[in-house]
């Protein structure tokens, strides 16, 4: 952050002095008003439900612009990643500022190959879950549990310490999402092989049996790889936001994770291609394609209770830059396993068609978003619907750790403590109990 020439002044009806805000700029993005001295001087609060007009943190990490539909990691723009890039090539480049030469790169995924099983005690403690509950359940504790096993590596304010919980996380989380999917099949866990990619690793994990091994499909594998490059990270998000302000308690960093995903359940952030795909499901299953627009126009019925999930976005105000590439995935993939003419797949183009095309979602910029195609082709690579949070929270991991590492060497780090503006009673007697 710079600070900048220009100032902000604040004043007040009420006759109180008025007040010089600082403000400080950006690379790029919106200028921000600093406000940190505001209650010292003036006894008020912002009021600012959501922070939705708040900057809780500079970031080197991430840039998002919602207006232009840009999403850039380190700057790097996200259509090159995802197209040059494999996903630990993006893991290396969030953790460290740059993407890794050759050399850089052979030794992090050694180092991530290296740390890719799970303490065998790890299955002891599954087995306290019923089989059929939510891999995110599942996944919140397994996560939360790591703790209980590496201690060698919780003291955050030793760098080495914070680099072996990054890779530890990064490379044990497939491992551990692939249980939680294997305990609910009621199938043996499969082992990781540390001569397969980060992503065909995962594939075999989730679909081999001691009976039959799994052979990795190149076009599914890479497909899996975008899916976890475009969700990465995606600036202070609510998991995100939830990793930090847990974190700056300075709680372990496998607590600090555990948290962002049970965050990131909730079908209005990680659950919303799962909530997508339940949808298409269900129109599909009250009529199919004929039945779309009916849909459509339930939709736009505000007495409705019909929603329409994976259009729009609460930052992109226009079209969501990922989507495109997973338009192209989701294609490539159906392609590659003869899945073409998937009615779930036709239906989606229809609901597309209508929503580029009719004035009532065109006016409210209501696009696909990348929810929209993941959902499809996670579901033709035979992922079930419940797990794709769990494979959301997979993505994200390395970038809830990136900004996690990032606030605590922050100078201007501190614990978390949000204000509110009280509104309930005011102070008030007791009275005996006899006498109510």
């Amino acid at each position: 952050m710079q600070l900048s020439d220009k100032k902000a002044t604040l004043s007040f009806s009420d006759g109180s002095p008025s007040i010089e805000l600082p403000i400080y700029e950006g690379t790029i993005g919106p200028d921000v008003m600093d406000i940190r001295k505001l209650y010292g001087q003036t006894g008020k609060f912002t009021y600012d439900p959501g922070f939705m007009s708040t900057a809780s943190c500079g970031s080197s990490i991430t840039y998002i612009d919602g207006d232009k539909g840009e999403l850039l990691y380190r700057g790097y723009p996200i259509e090159q990643l995802a197209v040059n890039c494999d996903f630990l090539e993006v893991c290396y480049l969030l953790l460290h500022g740059e993407l890794p030469n050759a050399e850089q790169k052979k030794e992090f995924d050694v180092s991530i190959n290296r740390h890719n099983m799970v303490n065998e005690q790890m299955h002891f403690f599954l087995r306290g879950f019923r089989r059929d509950a939510h891999p995110m359940a599942v996944l919140t504790g397994l996560v939360g549990a790591l703790s209980a096993f590496y201690h060698d590596s919780t003291d955050i304010s030793n760098p080495r310490h914070r680099e072996i919980s990054a890779i530890r996380l990064i490379a044990k989380m497939p491992t551990m999402v692939a249980m939680a999917y294997k305990y609910n099949k009621g199938e043996p866990y499969i082992y990781p092989r540390n001569d397969l990619s980060y992503s065909g690793n995962f594939l075999r994990q989730m679909f081999a049996t001691p009976c039959e091994d799994y052979q990795v499909n190149e076009v599914v594998e890479r497909a899996l790889d975008r899916i976890l490059i475009l969700h990465a990270d995606h600036e202070q998000n609510a998991s995100t936001s939830t990793v930090r302000l847990c974190g700056s308690s300075g709680t372990n960093p496998f607590a600090a994770i555990a948290a962002g995903v049970a965050c990131l359940w909730g079908p209005s952030h990680g659950g919303a291609n799962e909530a997508c795909l339940t949808m298409l499901e269900e129109i599909q299953a009250n009529g199919g394609i004929e039945k779309v627009g009916q849909f459509m126009e339930a939709v736009k019925d505000k007495n409705n209770p019909a929603r329409l999930m994976g259009f729009g976005h609460r930052v992109y105000k226009n079209y969501d830059p990922r989507a495109k590439l997973m338009q192209e995935t989701c294609k490539e993939v159906l392609s590659a396993l003869g899945l073409e003419n998937d009615p779930l797949f036709k239906l989606a183009m229809e609901l597309e068609r209508i929503a580029l095309e009719d004035e009532y979602f065109v006016e409210r910029k209501l696009y696909p978003n990348v929810d929209f195609y993941s959902g499809i082709v996670q579901r033709a690579i035979g992922i079930p619907t419940s797990l794709f949070t769990a494979i959301f929270a997979l993505a994200r991991t390395v970038g809830w750790i990136a900004q996690w590492n990032e606030m605590l060497g922050d100078p201007d780090y501190k614990i978390g403590r949000p204000r509110q503006i009280y509104i309930g009673a005011a102070k008030r007697d007791v009275t005996p109990i006899s006498a109510r």
